[in-house]
C-alpha cells in the first residue's frame, strides 16, 4: 500500500482511476487491527490503487473531506469522490470487500 507523503500527492492521486484512501493512525487499535488483512484485500482488487494517510499528519485534510474517525476509506475515480466508507467503528475485512463491491464499475 503506498503512503501519502504530501497534500500535492493526495490531489495527483485523486485525479487517477480507482484510488481509496485509507485513514489511519499509529496509535488507532481498530486501524492495527484491519492490517492483517489489508494485503489481501489489496491483492484482490488489483483495479483500486490504495493509498493510506496518516490523520495525524494530514488532519487539515481529514477536516476538509470530513473524516473525523478512523480508520475510514474514500475513493475516487478521476477526480470524483465515488463513495466512503467513513466512521468511527471498527471495520471487518468483510465490510471493506462489501464497500469495494459497492463502488461503481
Amino acid at each position: 500500500m503506498e503512503i501519502l507523503q504530501s497534500v500535492e500527492q493526495f490531489e495527483q492521486y485523486k485525479k487517477e482511476e480507482r484510488v481509496v484512501f485509507m485513514f489511519s493512525a499509529d496509535w488507532c487499535g481498530d486501524c492495527r487491527f484491519i492490517d492483517p488483512v489489508l494485503p489481501s484485500i489489496e491483492a484482490d482488487y488489483p483495479e483500486f490503487t490504495f493509498v493510506k494517510i496518516d490523520r495525524d499528519q494530514f488532519i487539515d485534510l481529514c477536516a476538509e473531506l470530513d473524516v473525523y474517525g478512523i480508520p475510514s476509506f474514500v475513493a475516487y475515480d478521476q477526480g470524483n469522490e465515488t463513495g466512503r466508507f467513513v466512521s468511527k467503528d471498527r471495520k471487518t475485512k468483510e465490510e471493506i470487500e462489501a464497500f469495494l463491491d459497492g463502488l461503481a464499475k
